[in-house]
């Protein structure tokens, strides 16, 4: 998977060398010295400098944020400009393998967990932990925090910068034939603020049309998940968190809101974090869980 996303970055790089002259070329060298995580030259965009130090957020990363890469390619797969359009086509083949890992892997946690909560007749987090499992209520923090970071990759809801992307033609809407209108100068939606809901051109809420893409297709796998659960007697339900759940950019950014999407008192908020995304001790137990096999 490395050595793909390596990959990923050196087609940009290409790109950007081969037509875009002197720009391009310090863009490029701007794109190759950022690292994650990096003090000084951190990536752009938060998520990805987020420490992945066990398996549980390998598998959660794979699953949303490279699923966030899915859409962002087949936007850019739309584009005019036919060498980005190619090359977006053909890294989506890779990108789909990304999302397989952290599908099945993901579903191979829920699968042990299971097999431990049958065998104990229990579904008490501390003797499912005990027994090496990952419990559910850990599990959903995990989904909790690399959803709601994940969503931040689509940028802002209301962006003018979408807008300007999309009239251009340097990029689309995901799976673009689908739509009817192609040019959107009148088209409005409905979207919820802060402030109470607003109707806003499409042509500025696209980010949101592909957050809501993207939300549909994170589901599919929480609905195999929880066919598992559900088969095995269990009542408990991985859900994916409120798109205005712990925002970092955006109307939402740094609004006291639950999973569920109901605004709180900061001071609640603050307090009751450690139940909705992973803890210290959380982290300190799956990192620990890891078993070498021979």
């Amino acid at each position: 998977m490395n050595v793909e996303e390596g990959r990923h970055l050196w087609a940009m790089v290409y790109l950007l060398h081969a037509y875009f002259g002197r720009d391009g070329r310090e863009e490029a060298e701007e794109l190759l010295a950022r690292h994650s995580g990096d003090a000084d030259k951190p990536r752009i965009l938060t998520t990805f400098n987020e420490p992945i130090s066990d398996w549980l957020s390998f598998y959660c990363f794979t699953y949303f944020t490279d699923r966030d890469g899915k859409y962002q390619l087949k936007s850019f797969a739309e584009s005019a400009f036919d060498p980005l359009s190619r090359t977006c086509r053909f890294m989506l083949t890779e990108e789909a393998h990304h999302m397989f890992v952290g599908e099945t892997g993901i579903g191979r946690v829920v699968k042990r967990t299971l097999e431990v909560m049958k065998d104990l007749g229990s579904d008490d987090p501390a003797r499912i932990r005990a027994q090496g499992a990952v419990d559910l209520p850990t599990l959903q923090k995990y989904l909790n925090f690399w959803c709601s970071s994940s969503l931040d990759l689509f940028g802002s809801e209301i962006s003018s910068n979408s807008a300007a992307n999309f009239a251009s033609g340097l990029k689309g809407r995901p799976d673009e034939p689908q739509y009817e209108d192609h040019v959107l100068r009148e088209k409005t939606m409905k979207l919820l603020t802060p402030e109470g809901e607003q109707d806003v051109p499409v042509l500025n809420a696209l980010n949101e049309v592909m957050r809501e893409s993207y939300l549909k297709d994170c589901e599919i796998g929480l609905k195999r998940w929880n066919r598992q659960i559900e088969r095995a007697g269990f009542p408990f339900r991985l859900s994916l968190p409120s798109t205005r759940f712990r925002r970092s950019i955006g109307a939402w950014a740094g609004q006291p809101v639950t999973p569920q999407g109901e605004i709180i008192g900061r001071e609640t908020f603050e307090k009751s974090l450690c139940d909705w995304i992973p803890s210290d001790s959380d982290k300190v137990f799956v990192h620990s869980d890891r078993k070498s096999v021979v």
